[in-house]
């Protein structure tokens, strides 16, 4: 089969590698149906992580299960299923509690397992999934072509920009501010709009991501950044900040930015994937009261809550898919993303 490897800064490939087996009792083989790719994985493709040698890369997808292992009782061949942006068994006392990020038994796309397996890289023609009964979410019968963007959101970004609206505590009639308007801020507006915010403010810069906020719920717009951008804020919510900040970015100064942009008493919740240099200001957060909740998104124990929705139309989170390509093309796909052409593409096989 083929598949996406990274060989280092903006050198991306779509070369053939073996195919994957079953090897461990309790996996699934996955035909790769649709792809895309994260603003994460634009942190190696731009040397911020340093790549030490080549190896495969990607971690969204969803698709068709064409094998099963002997011990696999959830899912069959011939199901669609969905695939979080990682491994996990859900029966571990970390899955049970919420977390399925931290399972004892999981792992990452890309990498050998803790089985004695390998899980193939999402941006490939097919994968094997460890953990399948528990990893993997059949739909209800075969989509419509028209949810695959919106089931392969559920993968990572949909999931992600909720647990940022629930990890700042948004609910009915909060104040919001999303710092970020890629993806999952994107999905985060849809998210807090879902929970019954009355107001949302989405800070961005860029005319077609501005429109894409309001359509999926955002009140207001604040183009400026850093002091300026703080002082809008605060005019806009009574000179002290909002309810809820959702940090969807991962920097140092969208951190700043959040954290100033909070009432007293208020709440953060941080999905960013750090990008270095990112330190919490205790005495500032000591002072002002102001809490800090999130990180890696525990998405796998969202997507039956978020399913039903997408399934019936409610929320249409596939919108944020601004380009679609050929998995072939994959290395256009990276840059066009790394460019902002675009704020998400999607790939198919």
């Amino acid at each position: 089969m083929y598949a996406t490897l990274i060989y280092g800064e903006r050198d991306i490939r779509f070369e053939e590698v073996p195919d994957p087996v079953l090897s461990t009792g309790g996996d699934a083989i996955v035909r790769v149906t649709a792809a895309c790719v994260c603003g994460s994985d634009l942190w190696p493709y731009r040397g911020v992580v340093p790549t030490r040698h080549p190896h495969r890369i990607g971690h969204e997808f969803v698709g068709i299960v064409e094998q099963v292992g002997p011990e696999v009782t959830r899912v069959k061949p011939g199901d669609f299923v969905i695939a979080p942006f990682y491994d996990c068994d859900m029966t571990c006392v970390n899955c049970l509690n919420g977390v399925s990020t931290s399972c004892l038994n999981g792992g990452w796309w890309g990498a050998d397992d803790r089985l004695g397996g390998f899980a193939d890289g999402a941006q490939g023609e097919f994968v094997r999934v460890p953990h399948a009964d528990g990893t993997l979410v059949a739909t209800p019968g075969a989509p419509d072509a028209a949810l695959i963007p919106s089931l392969l959101t559920l993968a990572d970004v949909m999931g992600t920009g909720h647990h940022a609206a629930l990890s700042a505590g948004v609910t009915a009639g909060s104040t919001v501010v999303v710092v970020g308007d890629g993806a999952v801020g994107l999905c985060a507006v849809l998210a807090a709009k879902r929970l019954g915010a009355s107001r949302i403010v989405a800070m961005s810069r860029h005319p077609e991501r501005q429109a894409l906020a309001r359509e999926f719920g955002a009140t207001d717009i604040v183009e400026e950044r850093g002091d300026e951008g703080v002082a809008r804020i605060l005019e806009m919510f009574d000179g002290v900040g909002a309810d809820c900040v959702l940090e969807c970015v991962g920097t140092k100064e969208s951190m700043d930015q959040a954290i100033r942009s909070t009432r007293p008493g208020g709440m953060i919740g941080y999905v960013g994937v750090p990008n270095g240099g990112s330190e919490l200001p205790i005495r500032t957060l000591f002072n002002t009261n102001v809490g800090v909740n999130g990180g890696v998104a525990p998405v796998r124990n969202y997507i039956e809550e978020l399913l039903p929705e997408v399934l019936a139309g409610e929320i249409d989170p596939g919108r944020v898919f601004d380009l679609e390509l050929p998995l072939a093309e994959v290395a256009e796909a990276y840059a066009a993303m790394d460019e902002r052409r675009a704020i998400k593409v999607l790939l198919r096989p």
